[in-house]
């Protein structure tokens, strides 16, 4: 993976986070499902990885 790749899923990893912790001040839901996008994003950024490394 290269490595504008690994910084925009870090960078977007710490993004969705960031929101989730603030969602909680005010929306559950919204905090559940910002999480639930921020592990899909990092999930995401690791099967990219294993495919990239298998090539």
């Amino acid at each position: 993976m290269s490595k504008g790749l690994s910084l925009w899923f870090a960078l977007s990893s710490i993004l969705l986070l960031a929101a989730a912790s603030i969602a909680l001040s005010y929306r559950l839901w919204m905090a559940l499902l910002l999480g639930a996008l921020c592990m899909l994003n990092i999930g995401w950024g690791f099967i990219i990885k294993a495919r990239s490394e298998r090539e």
